[in-house]
């Protein structure tokens, strides 16, 4: 008996759905995604989570080291944890955030309550550089991507909401400072002190 083969052409773009983001939440609740599933709503489409590289996973934990005696009261890190826009819930690398952890036990964090967004890219630079114009729209104030294809921060502030860009971006090699602000106190990192150490 012959089985069929797997499509292998995506279907027309019109056929797809999208989903807003109560919807999406609906269908987590009714456990239609658990936990365990590496999902993220993007815009409105539901998109699988690119695994973590080793060096993926060093910076980030190093950059939140970094971070975290930098961050002023009445705000923290969250780490690689869901945040609330108007079209999506996407689950950034770092996002520092106003209030403490327990104020979001009923819901998480929206951009009126997010300073800085913080992705940190290898083999998914292009999906975190798209995701720019997501935050943007959101107007979270910066976005930090961690470039770690060409050892470069691209460092984006000033969002305009109405066509999803950053009026000021910056790029920063290894040793240049990055600087951003968080309710009146710059908190800054170089990109040197955060990568994988070599032997």
């Amino acid at each position: 008996m012959s089985t069929a083969s797997p499509i292998s052409t995506p279907p027309p773009p019109d056929r797809l759905a999208r989903f807003s983001v109560e919807q999406y939440h609906r269908m987590i609740e009714s456990g239609a995604f658990t936990e365990d599933d590496r999902i993220e709503l993007l815009d409105g489409w539901v998109v699988e989570k690119m695994p973590k590289k080793p060096a993926h996973s060093i910076v980030n934990g190093n950059l939140q080291d970094v971070l975290n005696p930098q961050v002023p009261t009445g705000w923290h890190i969250r780490n690689q944890e869901p945040i609330t826009l108007s079209l999506s819930e996407p689950e950034p690398d770092l996002a520092i955030v106003r209030g403490g952890r327990n104020d979001y036990a009923d819901g998480h964090p929206t951009a009126a309550n997010i300073a800085v967004v913080i992705e940190v890219s290898d083999s998914t630079l292009l999906d975190d550089r798209w995701k720019s114009r997501l935050y943007a729209a959101d107007g979270i104030p910066v976005y930090v991507l961690i470039n770690l294809q060409d050892n470069q921060i691209e460092l984006s502030s000033t969002p305009n909401r109405d066509d999803g860009t950053y009026a000021d971006q910056r790029v920063l090699e290894v040793s240049d400072f990055c600087e951003f602000n968080v309710d009146g106190h710059t908190l800054a990192f170089q990109l040197d002190e955060v990568l994988p150490e070599t032997t």
